[in-house]
């Protein structure tokens, strides 16, 4: 019997080292699911609730590996539910493959049933979107496809018709208007030309006052971004993409940037006299250097992120760690350690108000506190993944990264209903590895609850049963509800903020996994260990108070302005939000008793 089309297909994705795929069936691509059959079972498929959350764990898989991230849908509302996790692969720049069904090609323009036009639908989030008309056209398809995706670090989409899935498969004739393709990638080590290593070697070494900032360019470059700090005694800032690339225990890490960040990353910003930025996209220049006190070098392997923050002097087009590696040949050892010793000060003092702001009283639960006392607990090789939402503000400023730690969230994109499908992602990559998503109320009951389906469903099957998902219920969507508050002026409109209390812990012990309930902020503590010692998932439910702010580490004339007229508008929560707000900004001078 002749190889299909979709025989052809899964054999060449193996091929091209695919192993894993996220999807959701349907029969617009019942072709390429038989021959995953057929194959027996050389590429595993991980069947989700929902095609989204394909995505994401798609772009999750290639985050937490490297590797190329692989998602399949039908055509028709299947391949519609896979745009936001996309463009959650686009805007963070993850290699991602998706794989679509479509109509037969026989009614394609008639209106048919679950027909979309998916290569103009696919165009804005996709570098590279073809549908397959013919089968020798699927080689030269698939091969551009993957290897656009992995040596872009872009999105490909692969859009094949349902009735070719199933014709005999036929290789590229030899004759004009027909390609033969092959299979192989290996991504080239881009090193800048001499010359502006020495330039910006340069700047560097004329600097007095160096900040560093690094993102996810700079994971696979830690060593050599913290020698590199450690010659120029700089201070190093992280954007949140990158709080894995150097260790929260180093006195001079000044921890996350930007509205989620730290106050001494804020100071470091506003007093540096040179930046350093190694592979981040930060998109908030507010929060880096004024435009014209401090000189710039900007290390990344993609272009086009070049000086798109800040207006840098030296722009180094290189991969991260090759390049902070010739950079070091040529880098004076500073002796001076004033600067450093005051970012440290700084350092010091933030974490004793963090832990004040933590232990703070709140009804019940203070939000800080569920980040502050896991950060301890964690293991050293957890990945920790969170959403949207207050919740990233405590994931950002509470926990500690130490040892070889992974996280990451939806950067770029900052799409609530991540931290589910990629938690489930990083287990599967890594099932050996404890792994911990931090969800607020909202992106548990907008998508994440229905994968904890997935999870009941796999969860025997993983090496380790350690994975928890800590959801902070506080019945808000409490970081819209602030920035209603501090960005516009506005009380909170309970209308669009308030969303219904519901039992999170119950649904999990109803599927099989561990639930676990915390009302009281004595009980924070031992609920984790519980959590991190149980023998199966859990659904760890945190009561947390909705009217802690997540303030940003430096509040602005404007903010304190806006959010002084809420009271004056009456806020619903007016009495709370005083209370609240007084503990946190005035926690270090205000009495009372700590947990």
């Amino acid at each position: 019997m002749s190889d299909t089309v979709g025989d052809f297909f899964v054999h060449r994705l193996y091929e091209w080292g695919v192993r894993r795929i996220f999807g959701y069936p349907g029969d617009g691509i019942n072709g390429v699911l038989g021959s995953l059959q057929r194959a027996k079972e050389k590429i595993e498929f991980v069947q989700v609730r929902h095609e989204e959350m394909a995505a994401f764990m798609a772009a999750a898989h290639a985050k937490f590996t490297g590797e190329l991230g692989v998602c399949l849908s039908t055509g028709g509302p299947g391949a519609a539910h896979l745009i936001t996790g996309l463009y959650d692969a686009k805007c963070d720049h993850m290699p991602v493959l998706a794989i679509a069904g479509q109509a037969p090609r026989t009614a394609r323009g008639a209106h048919y049933q679950q027909e979309l036009n998916l290569d103009r639908m696919f165009s804005d989030v996709a570098a590279f979107v073809q549908e397959a008309e013919t089968p020798s056209q699927v080689r030269m398809l698939t091969d551009r496809a993957i290897r656009i995706a992995k040596s872009q670090n872009a999105v490909s989409v692969i859009v094949l018709p349902g009735d070719l899935q199933e014709l005999d498969y036929e290789e590229p004739p030899r004759r004009h208007g027909a390609v033969r393709t092959g299979v192989g990638y290996s991504r080239p080590l881009v090193i800048p030309c001499y010359e502006d290593i020495r330039r910006a070697a340069d700047v560097l070494n004329a600097g007095e006052k160096v900040a560093m900032l690094i993102g996810a360019g700079a994971l696979g470059a830690r060593d050599e971004a913290l020698a590199v700090a450690e010659r120029l005694k700089a201070g190093v800032a992280k954007a949140l993409l990158g709080k894995a690339a150097a260790p929260d225990t180093l006195p001079w890490v000044t921890g996350s940037i930007g509205l989620l960040g730290t106050k001494p990353s804020y100071d470091m910003m506003l007093e540096c006299d040179t930046l350093l930025m190694v592979g981040s996209g930060f998109p908030y220049s507010e929060f880096l250097p004024r435009e014209g006190q401090a000189r710039g070098v900007q290390i990344d392997v993609d272009a086009s992120m070049l000086s798109i923050r800040y207006p840098m002097e030296v722009n180094l087009h290189g991969d991260a760690a090759a390049t902070l590696r010739e950079l070091l040949r040529f880098l004076d050892e500073k002796a001076d350690t004033r600067w450093r010793d005051r970012i440290g000060k700084g350092v010091s003092d933030w974490w004793e108000l963090l832990e004040q702001r933590a232990l703070a009283p709140a009804n019940p639960i203070n939000p800080q506190k569920v980040a502050w006392e896991l950060s301890p607990r964690l293991p050293e090789d957890a990945i920790i993944t969170c959403d949207s939402g207050s919740c990233a503000n405590w994931y950002a400023r509470d926990i500690r990264i130490r040892g070889d730690m992974m996280c990451s969230l939806s950067g770029g994109l900052a799409s609530m209903g991540a931290a589910v499908p990629y938690a489930i992602a990083a287990k599967f990559a890594h099932p050996s590895r404890p792994i911990i998503a931090l969800v607020g109320d909202g992106a548990m009951q907008m998508n994440n609850m229905a994968e904890l389906i997935t999870v009941a469903k796999y969860w025997r099957d993983w090496e380790s049963p350690k994975w928890i998902c800590c959801v902070f219920n506080n019945e808000d969507l409490n970081q819209v509800t602030w920035e209603q508050r501090v960005m516009q002026g506005n009380p909170k409109f309970e209308a669009t903020q308030n969303i219904p209390d519901v039992p999170y812990h119950r649904f999990a012990e109803s599927i099989g996994l561990k639930g676990i309930f915390v009302d009281r902020p004595s009980d924070v503590a031992s609920a984790w260990e519980e959590a991190l010692d149980s023998n199966r998932p859990v659904l760890l439910e945190m009561k947390t108070d909705p009217e802690v702010p997540p303030l940003p580490a430096h509040i602005s004339f404007e903010q304190a302005r806006n959010f002084a007229a809420t009271l004056f508008k009456g806020d619903p929560k007016e009495g709370a939000l005083i209370a609240g707000a007084a503990r946190q900004v005035f926690a270090p001078i205000l009495p009372g008793e700590k947990e």
